[in-house]
């Protein structure tokens, strides 16, 4: 992300970042650093008049602190969820969730008072595996005394914007604010389906046009804002996408709306972009965002541009004199910040020495040495690229002293949730020993390359056979698969000295070994817990289709929802469907909901994986996609403990009788 602020708040948060990495400077050193920034800004400042800008490619923890985050708005993965696709069983009124830019907006230039062009950009997902779904959501400029989003009339229609009271749209907010909504639902007051509109202090678009969208499809949209302050006209572009003959065109759609925003909005606004649900609900996903408000384009490029040459040479004038005066300091610091590279190195080394003695104290896996690991995999050729994660790449690694294969894990070097996943996994998998859970045998790291070394296993993942055509799984292994996950799971849960809550449960991180034995792998995201308590963490962890419902809003992962992932897994493996699939015509389509609408019709069996043409035993086909409903439902409570799941796995307790009507 890039933020500007030609401040000189900004300069000194500039050089504090400055002296910190250069922490072995001298204070002599110190100052010279920070009247040399300081130089460089009066010339810019009188160059150019002051600008505001911010850049979120995505959402990662990096970003995400650096915005505002409220009501039921959170942080996932490297996205923002502003609502998610689901009820609120604390509130059937709806939910509103908001992010915004933590600093206000100067609508008009510090120096010459005019008003400020600005340009937006930010793309966005809005989906729904529901045939009726609401409400849309909006990118607004707002007064600083916008309501809060606990306040009723924000949701709903009101996009958590407006007002609006029940089937009312209501004029008078007591607060000013300019929105471009993206409606999915037709309210009273707006035009029937799909739409994008304009918005000035109420929900009764000035401008609209339709929207073409299909949000079952979960499509990718952006959308780009322009307003220019010198023609006093608003643009709005945007993607649509139209379905004909079955297949789908992108479009960029357009809209224009004559507004001199200085006679609608206060000088200094929020900034922000919100969304909102009601009786009907769906998912509303922020990918990425940026913002920026410039002064006005001249209308002579010329003129503008001496003037700005002349600003720049009376800031290089002044900035001269302090450079003169700070010149003898050079002399000074120079010898200093040589004896300064010397502790940079050794503090490194240091660094180096200290995590070498915290993963050091785990047994079982040992440093291998990044020579060795480089030699195994002809130096991480593309060709021994097994996978890609989220972190980073897996290889196939030949070692001829001992003549057998691992796979090695090549964490990010940029990525601090890496450095995290690698700390996470030596430490806690190290610890474990079951025959269902993957081996971890060795780690290196050399500065910024974290590396892991697994045993390694000849088929591959099992979502590569289920979904990936890798081959097709007998009846038998699916259901030993099943058994196998379910005892490392016990393991996890129940048998060890504490609870280790795996976070990423998921049929692309259970791997199978040359005979098809299940082992669940990728414990980065891994919390260690004691049995009865859950994570303190609120900070949602795993994939998508796999997470429990309060796991979502809440943040906070517990056995429960541990089980939930389990049994999406238990239908993907009986179903051979993944855990969120796409259906024509239909869209997105929950494993979990389309097992329970045929349990519904009393028709389970027609769940089963049409590619095992009927092989498979009927009664084992039934317990497994009881089983796995009976652990994917939405109520936490009803969710049985993995102990009962494996005795009703091994016949050893009686099928569960499942409400009829699911989720």
């Amino acid at each position: 992300m890039h933020i500007i602020y030609h401040t000189t708040y900004n300069v000194c948060e500039t050089s504090e970042k400055i002296i910190k990495h250069n922490s072995h400077l001298p204070m002599a050193g110190y100052g010279l650093l920070f009247l040399f920034i300081l130089i460089i800004n009066i010339a810019i400042t009188n160059a150019h008049t002051q600008s505001q800008s911010f850049e979120y490619p995505n959402f990662s923890s990096t970003y995400i602190k650096q915005l505002k985050l409220e009501g039921s708005a959170y942080s996932y993965g490297s996205a923002i969820q502003l609502t998610a696709n689901a009820i609120n069983p604390k509130n059937w009124l709806g939910t509103v969730g908001r992010v915004t830019h933590p600093e206000q907006i100067n609508l008009r230039d510090n120096n010459s008072n005019e008003p400020r062009d600005f340009t937006t950009n930010f793309s966005f997902v809005v989906s729904s595996n529901k045939s009726v779904y609401a409400d849309g959501l909006a990118f607004f400029l707002a007064s600083p005394n916008l309501p809060s989003t606990k306040s009723i009339q924000l949701r709903g229609g009101s996009l958590g914007v407006g007002l609006t009271d029940g089937y009312q749209e209501l004029s008078m907010t007591g607060y000013q604010f300019l929105a471009v909504e993206f409606d999915t639902f037709t309210n009273p007051w707006d035009p029937v389906g799909a739409h994008v509109g304009i918005n000035i202090n109420n929900m009764n678009s000035k401008v609209l046009e339709k929207w073409w969208i299909d949000i079952t499809h979960r499509k990718v949209c952006n959308c780009g804002i322009v307003y220019d302050s010198r023609n006093k006209i608003l643009n709005v572009s945007y993607t649509g996408y139209k379905f004909r003959d079955g297949k789908v065109r992108k479009i960029t759609q357009h809209l224009s709306y004559p507004i001199d925003i200085r006679q609608q909005l206060p000088d200094s606004v929020i900034v922000g972009i919100s969304a909102a649900t009601g009786k009907y609900f769906e998912e509303h996903t922020l990918l990425s965002w940026s913002f920026s408000a410039t002064p006005p384009s001249k209308d002579d490029p010329e003129k503008a541009r001496k003037s700005v040459i002349i600003k720049l040479l009376e800031g290089i004038g002044i900035g001269a004199g302090l450079f003169f005066i700070l010149l003898g300091l050079v002399r000074i610091s120079l010898g200093m910040m040589s004896k300064g590279k010397e502790i940079d190195h050794t503090s490194e080394a240091t660094s180096d020495r200290k995590l070498d003695d915290e993963l050091q104290m785990s047994t079982g896996p040992k440093k291998i040495s990044y020579h060795e690991l480089a030699t195994a995999t002809n130096n991480f050729d593309e060709t021994n690229k097994l996978g890609q994660g989220g972190f980073g790449g897996v290889y196939k690694g030949y070692f001829k002293d001992f003549n057998t294969y691992a796979a090695i894990k090549r964490i990010s070097a940029n990525s601090k949730q890496g450095v995290k996943q690698y700390k996470a996994e030596v430490t806690i998998i190290s610890q474990l020993r079951h025959r269902n859970l993957v081996k971890l045998t060795g780690w290196c790291h050399k500065k910024n390359d974290f590396l892991l070394i697994y045993e390694y296993m000849e088929n591959g993942s099992l979502d590569s056979h289920l979904f990936r055509g890798e081959s097709l799984l007998s009846w038998q292994v699916r259901y030993n698969i099943a058994l196998g996950l379910a005892s490392a799971l016990l393991y996890l849960q129940e048998e060890w000295e504490k609870c280790v809550l795996h976070r990423d449960i998921k049929s692309s991180n259970i791997m199978l070994d040359s005979s098809f034995n299940p082992k669940l792998g990728d414990f980065g995201l891994a919390r260690l817990v004691d049995h009865d308590k859950g994570s303190e963490t609120t900070e949602v962890a795993g994939t998508m289709g796999y997470l429990a419902p309060e796991y979502m809003n809440t943040g906070h992962a517990r056995k429960e929802s541990e089980i939930f992932s389990f049994g999406v897994v238990v239908l993907e493996i009986a179903t051979g469907r993944k855990a969120i699939h796409h259906k024509h015509m239909e869209g997105e389509v929950s494993v979990v909901e389309w097992v329970w609408q045929l349990y519904q019709l009393r028709n389970l069996l027609a769940a089963a994986d049409a590619n095992l043409r009927g092989e498979f035993d009927v009664q084992q086909m039934e317990c497994l996609l009881v089983v796995g409903l009976w652990c994917a439902n939405p109520d936490s409570a009803s969710r049985p403990a993995i102990r009962q799941v494996i005795n009703v796995l091994n016949s050893e307790a009686s099928l569960p009788i499942l409400p009829l009507q699911g989720c």
